[in-house]
């Protein structure tokens, strides 16, 4: 369909988006933007009113750009153009500027950093960071920059880290911790040991976790490795389990660049003995491999960390791909649940502010943070939600997405060419739900994902007296689901934890 795309005029396209049936005007939106040729732009800038059209296509056609693999400057553009002062629905608006971002860092990879779109699209960001009053428009604005991952922008989020509050602390931690290591400089690891050591204020535990994991994972220093190994003496129960296990997971990581740093530091019977590690608690963090070849290792991982009380506090589960000394976050799912302590009539940690009752969700697929989703947000929300609960899952990303797009013409010895093409798409649906029990005292949660990636490579020898073509379809489908039950009525509170992972066809 894309191919198709790429050789039709505008008129064409356009007729196409209008005239597509209901059910399939978001699959035609999505086949529109991979195809990325003038006339298709062209066409959906036309189609596309950002008044009028219904959210979930607009989302659809800003998340379909915000993933595109190789986008344009065209394409930026006409993003750009539709946000541009516009009154927007808060999602759409929240989905765009964290289009933006993607697209700013995907034309900087591709050396593109000086076209006046990715100017224009990160003084867009910058700006609506300065001007920001809400804490949620900071929050989108920051994941943006993590999006984009421009060197410069490093000490903006280094601010963000260290100033603001809890949840802007967060996500401006999260946003550094998946730069590239070279970006962590001495300056990052002086910040983030501030905000873990607790230098000039308080954190909250989620922040103070995350800057100790930028540590662990970028080249530490072994004093470093021994800082927060000691500090474990001093942190409550759950903290204390929590990092201990990250670090003996880096230990049992083959591919964890701390592991032989690690290694060593254990090696002294001062730190690696029974009464150091064998802190209680719940708290777990745990990864393993999925599948290994020569040239590929995918990793499961997944971290569970709970509140003294036995709550559930924040839940990530990752998918990760490693080759050739790279890493890719395929996927991350993060359940957060903050407040639930005071609900229940649990005091809060000395020295930490009584967080808001709140329960959201956020995702980075294929190294793209999607806008956060809340599932409530203050008590009136949640007994609201309690009450009012449709059981329907809900949905996080769902669509089509073109993930690899090459064409190469290779001359041969012969004085020949061929040119090859390959495509790969991607169909997608991650959807989540939350249910709290405050009667029966339970949480579950579950997180759904089901893909199908097809593949389409094609290789062609064209000359005056011989044609000769080579072409390979591929295709896998794949279901998993993660699912986690707490009850915490009693002591101690159980716990019930299930991955499922339906049959892999693959043609």
């Amino acid at each position: 369909f894309i191919q198709m795309l790429r050789s039709a005029k505008k008129r064409d396209v356009l007729q196409l988006l209008r005239r597509a049936p209901e059910d399939m005007g978001s699959f035609v939106v999505e086949a529109a933007v991979a195809a990325q040729s003038v006339a298709s732009l062209e066409a959906l800038s036309d189609f596309l009113d950002f008044s009028k059209e219904p959210k979930t296509l607009l989302e659809k056609f800003l998340y379909a750009a915000a993933f595109s693999p190789r986008p344009s400057g065209e394409l930026l553009r006409l993003v750009l153009d539709k946000l541009d002062g516009k009154q927007l629905a808060p999602e759409i608006w929240e989905a765009g500027i964290v289009a933006v971002g993607s697209l700013v860092g995907k034309l900087c990879q591709q050396k593109l950093c000086g076209l006046q779109e990715v100017e224009r699209g990160v003084e867009t960001i910058l700006r609506g960071l300065r001007g920001a009053q809400e804490e949620s428009e900071v929050i989108i604005y920051l994941l943006a920059l993590g999006n984009a991952m421009l060197p410069e922008t490093v000490p903006t989020l280094l601010d963000h880290a260290e100033e603001g509050p809890a949840a802007v602390t967060t996500v401006a931690i999260s946003a550094l911790r998946h730069f590239p290591t070279e970006h962590i400089s001495s300056k990052v690891k002086r910040a983030m040991r501030r905000i873990f050591h607790e230098k000039r204020r308080s954190y909250e535990k989620t922040c103070r976790l995350a800057a100790a994991e930028i540590l662990l994972d970028n080249h530490p220093l072994p004093m470093d490795v021994i800082n927060i190994l000691l500090a474990t003496n001093e942190m409550e129960t759950e903290m204390a389990k929590f990092l201990l296990l990250k670090v003996q997971d880096s230990l049992q990581a083959h591919h964890h660049p701390a592991r032989k740093i690690m290694k060593d530091i254990v090696g002294d019977p001062r730190i690696n003995n029974y009464n150091f590690f064998s802190k209680a608690g719940i708290s777990s963090s745990f990864s393993g491999p999925l599948t290994a070849t020569q040239d590929l290792l995918s990793t499961f991982g997944l971290d569970l960390l709970f509140l003294e009380g036995g709550f559930l506090r924040k839940s990530t589960s990752e998918f990760s791909l490693l080759s050739h000394g790279r890493r890719l976050r395929a996927a991350q799912v993060t359940i957060e649940a903050q407040g639930m302590e005071s609900m229940m009539g649990e005091n809060t940690s000395d020295g930490e502010e009584e967080p808001e009752l709140m329960a959201g969700m956020s995702v980075m697929f294929f190294g793209v943070h999607l806008r956060p989703i809340i599932f409530f947000q203050g008590y009136t929300d949640l007994m609201a939600k309690v009450l009012l609960s449709s059981g329907e899952p809900t949905s996080v990303v769902r669509g089509n997405l073109l993930l690899m797009d090459h064409h190469q013409v290779i001359p041969l010895q012969s004085g020949l060419q061929v040119a090859i093409k390959l495509q790969g798409g991607l169909g997608l649906d991650i959807s989540a739900d939350m249910d709290v029990n405050i009667w029966e005292q339970e949480l579950k949660t579950s997180i759904n994902t089901r893909g199908s990636l097809a593949m389409d490579f094609q290789a062609e020898l064209d000359s005056p007296f011989l044609q000769a073509t080579l072409r390979s379809q591929t295709e896998v489908e794949t279901s998993i689901h993660f699912d986690t039950m707490l009850r915490f009525s009693g002591s101690p509170v159980l716990m019930c934890l299930q991955l499922r992972e339906e049959q892999v066809p693959y043609r």
